[in-house]
């Protein structure tokens, strides 16, 4: 008897999955339909250019998924299956090329494939401004960039090439790092030197000094470029990710060694266009007052605009102009979109102070 049920659950599966064949094939045939009708309203000299990601179309569509799913699978679940189902459909309209912080099997990387699925062209770059670069020549659709981390703060480079670029920030991503201690050898008494990014030394400082605390730490440029380096060297091991360990064939010795285990990296996705608003939104500015350093208040005139509008700031960073001494940029996270009421009241006011104002970006919220 319990043959028998077991016998009819499966055939039951089968034609589920026979079922879930036909929609995908379904829904793959109607995006190729949606791009066909995109592409007879584009003129032929700018059909190259045209540009079928939509983030804030995947960010409502992923939004009611996750709403909208009663169970058993989770949320989180049923949003990176049908990312995978949109980034396949997607590709079939015009795979969507980014650029990345590599070598592979960097957080970078994951945070790309986590934003965009598998069915991108991701291209390793190895600096943060080559990927401004890639996607300011249209050598790249978009770029993912590392802005900061829950323990360690901001990462000011990213801050600094948003000044003079022309880029707009259109997504973000929240990627959970979790650090491994990986090796070519078996053990751990057989490390002799440790490589990894100096971020990642930082987040693992506790763990390095409680186990390995008369070992070489090396910094490099990345963990997965430490991963790399140790494939080939005995005695050494490198701080990185479990994909680095796959990608590079090496053990791990020791599993999420962060002293933080909440620890986060927030990236951002960067392109050529601005966002329509999703229903839930951030938007980031530039902020540079003229009158910083005379005018006693000036950041408070600043700041005040929004919350006479009621918009929520979320965070604010302070970095030098380089134009003199002690003069400085304000970065500005908010919640809302640029074309909100209240953030369009905000931006007037302060834009009749004489400060200057420069959106970076508006774009969907990374689920939390």
């Amino acid at each position: 008897m319990a043959d028998e049920g077991l016998e009819a659950a499966r055939a039951r599966i089968d034609a589920i999955d026979r079922e879930i064949l036909r929609l995908i094939n379904e829904r793959a045939a109607v995006a190729q339909q949606v791009a066909e009708i995109k592409a007879a309203t584009v003129p032929d000299a700018e059909r190259g250019e045209l540009n079928f990601y939509r983030p804030e179309r995947e960010a409502q569509v992923l939004r009611r998924l996750r709403d909208d799913n009663p169970g058993p699978l989770d949320g989180d679940t049923v949003m990176r299956l049908f990312r995978e189902l949109m980034s396949a459909c997607l590709a079939l309209e015009r795979p969507l090329a980014v650029a990345y912080l590599g070598p592979a099997g960097t957080y970078t990387q994951a945070a790309v494939v986590k934003h965009f699925g598998q069915a991108v062209k991701a291209r390793p770059v190895t600096a943060i401004d080559e990927i401004f670069r890639e996607v300011e020549a249209g050598l790249a659709d978009y770029g993912v960039v590392p802005v900061e981390n829950s323990t360690e703060g901001v990462v000011s480079h990213t801050l600094d090439l948003f000044v003079a670029s022309p880029l707009k920030i259109c997504g973000e991503v929240t990627l959970p790092i979790h650090h491994h201690l990986l090796s070519g050898s078996a053990r751990l008494a057989d490390v002799r030197r440790v490589y990894a990014h100096a971020q990642s030394f930082a987040q693992a400082r506790k763990w390095l000094d409680s186990k390995l605390a008369n070992v070489e730490r090396q910094a490099v440029s990345s963990n997965a470029e430490a991963a790399r380096i140790v494939a080939d060297e005995a005695g050494a091991a490198a701080i990185a990710g479990k994909a680095a360990a796959q990608l590079y064939g090496l053990q791990v010795l020791a599993s999420n060694i962060e002293d933080d285990p909440g620890n986060t990296t927030r990236f951002l996705v960067i392109g050529c266009d601005s966002v329509p608003p999703s229903g839930d939104d951030l938007t980031s500015l530039l902020l540079s007052s003229p009158h910083a350093r005379t005018r006693p208040g000036a950041l408070y005139s600043l700041l005040l605009p929004f919350a006479d509008a009621g918009v929520n700031l979320t965070r604010i960073e302070s970095r030098p102009t380089r134009r003199m001494n002690w003069d400085y940029h304000f970065f500005i996270d908010l919640e809302g979109h640029a074309e909100d009421a209240g953030v369009r009241r905000a931006l007037e006011r302060i834009e009749g102070t004489g400060a200057m104002v420069k959106i970076l970006g508006s774009y969907p919220r990374a689920a939390r």
